[in-house]
């Protein structure tokens, strides 16, 4: 075994009375670091929980990539694109996208005897990926919506249905302006809740030819396709090989196709959860400067306590290289322990929080009823193996204290 390893690992085990080292000092570099390395990882568990939730809720009303019509602002009131089974056959084929489905949307209002709201009212049909929405229902069902009959069913949000004072069964008169008024009635057959007020407030799902006949549009017209993609962190470079072969070509009606992922959609929100990469940052940072001031002032200690045992060590012939590994080899010890238990209670907060919902959020604020938690393998590898070292560089410094004892000087004090 190394000389330097061997002695730390003696003084680090040692429990002799009066051999002990510092009980205080060592307490207190634990603690700071077990106390670091937890808020790091709730920290990040959290802010990346945060980020997926969110993300994840926008691409479950939009999906990752849409193809719609070049002219069409970005507005719900979309001009129409033909959508033909070809197509739907071709961008099936990237070897990205994992689900292809029309959508067709259509500005209106909901007027009950008391009051009245603007809406989306959002047409899927029989291909629509219905996985999110049957996640967050609370009541009823989520029809197999058609593209070539009209049911006059209707899924709304909860926080309309309250609003509005709906309930699961009820028949709502929906109008739609355009040339002129139109009024379709519509019977609520699903009630369901994301808690993303943007879009709970808004969007009613409904039939594709429902929608398709209000908008006077033409067989095979649809407002775009929606594509999910198997891996996100693909998404810019899949959208930009279909934008390559679709960006600009007219459908038969001479509508350009355009090509834009959730992010280029919803850039302000993206804005947002990136700032929030700032905040992660920030407190990495101090908390690795709160646990390396600990393990610092723990060190210090340490080594003016054994000021006469590095006097001894010199006398016998050790240099200043060989003790200077014996104190950072004991702080590699109480690092690990300290480690231990900041990675317990981190990942003791992660499964509580993940299983139980412990920790409650106002939705209307953060767009969900929890705090939200993640955990990354990588991510809690990368933080473990970060602080270790941190705390290690910043114990470098200190430990040259040891080249200014003198063994004729330290040897006194035994």
């Amino acid at each position: 075994m190394n000389l330097s390893r061997f002695i730390a690992l003696r003084i680090y085990r040692n429990s002799e009375p009066g051999k002990q080292v510092s009980r205080p000092a060592v307490l207190i570099a634990m603690v700071g670091i077990a106390l670091g390395l937890a808020v790091m990882i709730i920290a990040v568990s959290v802010i990346v929980g945060f980020k997926s939730e969110v993300r994840d809720k926008i691409v479950g009303f939009s999906a990752h990539i849409q193809i719609g019509n070049l002219d069409a602002a970005r507005s719900y009131e979309t001009r129409p694109v033909v959508v033909g089974d070809s197509m739907m056959a071709a961008l099936s084929d990237y070897p990205e996208v994992e689900h292809v489905q029309r959508y067709s949307t259509k500005l209106g209002i909901i007027k009950t005897a008391d009051a009245f709201q603007g809406m989306v009212l959002k047409g899927v049909g029989q291909e629509y990926d219905s996985t999110f929405f049957h996640r967050h229902l609370l009541e009823g069902e989520f029809p197999q919506f058609s593209d070539s009959v009209s049911s006059n069913r209707v899924v709304i949000s909860k926080s309309l249905a309250s609003k509005l004072q709906l309930k699961l069964g009820d028949k709502i008169d929906t109008y739609f302006i355009q040339d002129d008024v139109r009024a379709r009635r519509l019977k609520i057959v699903g009630i369901y809740q994301t808690n993303f007020s943007e879009y709970d407030n808004l969007f009613l799902i409904t039939d594709l030819c429902l929608v398709n006949r209000l908008n006077n549009w033409e067989p095979g017209q649809v407002s775009g396709v929606e594509l999910e993609i198997r891996d996100y962190d693909k998404l810019e470079e899949t959208t930009y090989e279909i934008a390559a072969d679709a960006d600009g070509n007219p459908d038969r009606y001479g509508a350009e196709y355009c090509v834009r992922n959730v992010e280029q959609l919803n850039p302000q929100i993206f804005v947002w959860l990136g700032i929030l990469d700032v905040n992660i940052w920030v407190i990495l940072i101090l908390m690795i400067g709160v646990a390396g001031f600990t393990m610092v002032s723990g060190l210090l200690i340490i080594i003016i306590e054994r000021t006469s045992m590095i006097g001894v060590l010199k006398s016998l012939g050790a240099n200043n290289f060989t003790i200077r590994k014996v104190f950072l080899w004991f702080s590699v010890f109480l690092i690990g322990k300290g480690m231990f238990w900041g990675n317990m209670i981190g990942l003791a907060f992660y499964f509580v929080q993940r299983w139980s919902g412990l920790f409650k959020l106002d939705p209307e604020t953060y767009y969900m009823a929890t705090v939200p938690v993640s955990f990354n393998i990588w991510l809690f590898l990368l933080l473990n193996a970060g602080a270790l070292l941190a705390s290690l560089l910043m114990l470098l410094g200190p430990s040259f204290l040891i080249t200014r004892i003198h063994p004729a000087t330290s040897i006194r004090y035994e």
